[in-house]
């Protein structure tokens, strides 16, 4: 065990003592709004937890330790904060849901890396090209640590899985706080972003750290806090004095001043309206951080909410769901496996190189280009798994194509522009809903 390791276990063992310590003195615990659960698991395999306290309906989110070991401070913040709220749920107001993910990134805690176990910067490997500065849109060779040059961005944007866990999260989230050090300031996320600023001043002023209107000492790109604000997340980053203390009393009295003004600072969730037909946000912050128009389509008809509560909304290419049900995973919102309804037409089955992906739940095959875009569109979260070879069928367009079905969706390759397009499931869904009614109301006549 080196150096690095024994500091991490030495980081946990006095989160733990603190933990005891403040329970052991506190009230009995409101069991009913405090809950621990797992969103979802590192590149590694170690668990991303997350802590909830309360039922309100503004989602409000405190993420530690992105950047790992160098920052475990911000990992035992998170802790004792954790057992400050469960000693006390009644600090969270009623119209607040409060979550504590004590780390994002349990690999580089554990290995003693500033970077996930693929070595990449998760705090420069999200998608910011949705708001209007391009100077922080995601790059593959990002400024880190004292402005250091490398090409640790990460192959695409999303690329990591720890980064489409907080990204997936996050999608019905009022606002989040990023916790780093060290600088002794806060600052919002990019773009004149109105949420995100007032959300700053409050909590420097709640924490006696300095308000600054942007990091100045150098450039961040595919940050995590300019991602949430694009999707209008009010979000900051909270930069410690120290590197190695988690200034406790500092980081609550910025949480509990930005509790104290909730209604201002941690927002409702509010309808959009595209093209004239209103989207619920976090339905609309799912179809826009997938690809927006160019992957889905257009809305084609106003949300529906069944007896159940679960809402859906048919796009050209799919039907999104919301099912409050998932309200505290990372499949809040998901596409209908409409994939598996889908009847080939007059279908020739094409060869499966030796060297393709084999998806043992489904018997299927992935490669080629398919492969590339299904990995870097969302993969499993948003098409799920492959469920046929390639196959050359009619397309939507009329024209025989290089075609293959998935769960939530049908894959079409278009040589001519060397791309891969979606068939619009959401459009037959629509027509086939639409003339079942029909013929439904036929009959009863």
């Amino acid at each position: 065990m080196d150096w690095r390791q024994v500091y991490v276990w030495v980081v946990l063992i006095i989160a733990g003592l603190a933990s005891l310590g403040q329970s052991v003195a506190a009230a009995p615990l409101r069991q009913a709004t405090v809950s621990e659960f797992e969103i979802g698991r590192s590149s590694e395999g170690r668990p991303i937890t997350a802590w909830r306290f309360g039922d309100g309906p503004r989602k409000l989110v405190l993420v530690g330790n992105t950047h790992g070991f160098p920052e475990a401070n911000t990992y035992t913040l998170a802790m004792l904060l954790i057992e400050h709220f469960r000693a006390d749920p009644a600090l969270v107001p009623a119209s607040v849901r409060l979550y504590i993910i004590p780390t994002l990134n349990p690999d580089g805690l554990a290995l003693g890396s500033r970077f996930n176990a693929r070595g990449v910067d998760l705090n420069r490997n999200m998608n910011t090209t949705f708001d209007a500065c391009p100077e922080n849109d995601w790059q593959v060779t990002v400024q880190g640590a004292y402005g250091i040059v490398s090409d640790t961005g990460g192959a695409y944007a999303d690329s990591e899985i720890e980064s489409q866990i907080i990204r997936d999260f996050l999608v019905d989230a009022s606002a989040a706080i990023f916790f780093h050090s060290n600088a002794g300031n806060v600052f919002p996320a990019a773009c004149e972003h109105a949420p995100s600023i007032a959300l700053a001043q409050a909590y420097a002023s709640g924490s006696s750290y300095a308000y600054a209107r942007r990091w100045e000492p150098y450039n961040i790109t595919g940050g995590m806090h300019d991602w949430a604000g694009s999707l209008d997340i009010a979000a900051i980053i909270p930069e410690f004095i120290t590197g190695d203390l988690p200034e406790f009393e500092e980081n609550l009295g910025g949480v509990l001043a930005v509790l104290a003004n909730a209604e201002a600072l941690v927002p409702l969730p509010r309808e959009r309206v595209v093209l004239g037909i209103t989207l619920p946000e976090p339905i609309w912050r799912f179809w826009r951080m997938h690809g927006g128009y160019e992957r889905f389509g257009r809305p084609l008809a106003p949300a529906a909410t069944d007896d159940a509560g679960v809402t859906r909304q048919p796009f050209t290419t799919m039907v999104l769901e919301l099912d409050p049900a998932r309200i505290d995973t990372v499949a809040y919102i998901r596409a209908l496996p409409l994939g598996l309804d889908v009847a080939p037409h007059d279908i020739t089955l094409l060869p499966t190189p030796a060297d393709a992906r084999i998806f043992e739940e489904t018997g299927a095959p992935l490669y080629g280009a398919f492969a590339t875009f299904w990995q870097r569109a969302g993969a499993a979260r948003v098409f799920g798994l492959p469920v046929s070879d390639e196959y050359e069928d009619l397309a939507a367009d009329g024209e025989r194509r290089i075609m293959q079905r998935f769960e939530r969706a049908v894959f079409a390759y278009y040589p001519e522009e060397n791309q891969v397009r979606l068939e619009p499931l959401g459009w037959y869904a629509v027509v086939r809903q639409r003339l079942d009614a029909a013929m439904t109301r036929h009959h009863l006549q």
